[in-house]
């Protein structure tokens, strides 16, 4: 007999949203390959917050005649959010230098990437793929005189669909 509990006991216990790796192709599947080798290698990085995983479907009432205790919800399209990603300054400028790319480029430096939520044992137990990803947003840190705080950077990612891969 199958009880609520033994198939919570089966899905295993929800999972914390601190253990998170994000990791971005490092060439550009839309550039020539001569100037895909440009672009600067992107590996695993860590950040302190990742936010925008998420997309919409756009629903268009139809009211059907004749038909008067419901209103049909027909999807129109979907769109998705944008990643942003966030992390304390570094002496590298990867980041700014992918946005800068983009700025340079009228196609933009598109790359793949994943967001990869990590269990308690530190391996893969979810994670989301994006796909032609673009540096639309960085941002640098706000600078307080008075605050002893770590300087934070943080780049919005415009991409062209989500994928749940694990």
């Amino acid at each position: 007999m199958t009880t609520p509990a033994s198939v919570l006991r089966a899905l295993g216990e929800p999972l914390v949203k601190y253990r998170f790796v994000v990791t971005l192709d490092p060439g550009d599947a839309y550039l020539p390959p001569a100037q895909a080798l440009l672009l600067p290698l992107v590996a695993a990085g860590g950040f302190q917050e990742v936010t925008g995983l998420g997309g919409t479907l756009e629903v268009v009432s139809y009211a059907e005649g004749g038909r008067n205790d419901s209103v049909h919800q027909l999807p129109l399209r979907n769109t998705w959010n944008r990643i942003t990603l966030k992390r304390g300054v570094v002496r590298d400028r990867v980041l700014w230098t992918w946005y800068q790319t983009g700025l340079a480029d009228s196609l933009g430096a598109r790359r793949d990437g994943a967001v990869i939520l990590l269990g308690a044992d530190g391996l893969p137990a979810m994670a989301w793929a994006f796909h032609g990803g673009l540096a639309a947003k960085w941002s640098g840190p706000d600078l307080h005189g008075e605050q002893n705080a770590v300087a934070i950077e943080s780049l919005e990612i415009a991409h062209e669909g989500l994928t749940n891969v694990l």
